[in-house]
């Protein structure tokens, strides 16, 4: 499923509009990728946003 183990952010729903303004349903979708972290001294493969991977970056530096 299209969901970030840390924060929980999942698939959003939404309209596009073409150039005369008529709505249609689409989804979006959050940029997902799978890392491998440390947790607990093991390494582990977690899917996670692009946003908190760079916030965990900035946290380890």
């Amino acid at each position: 499923m299209a969901k970030c183990e840390v924060c929980g952010k999942t698939t959003v729903f939404g309209r596009s509009r073409s150039f005369s303004q008529r709505a249609t349903n689409r989804p979006f979708y959050p940029n997902l990728q799978k890392v491998t972290v440390y947790s607990n001294g093991q390494k582990v493969q977690k899917t996670m946003c692009t946003k908190c991977i760079r916030t965990m970056s900035k946290v380890g530096k």
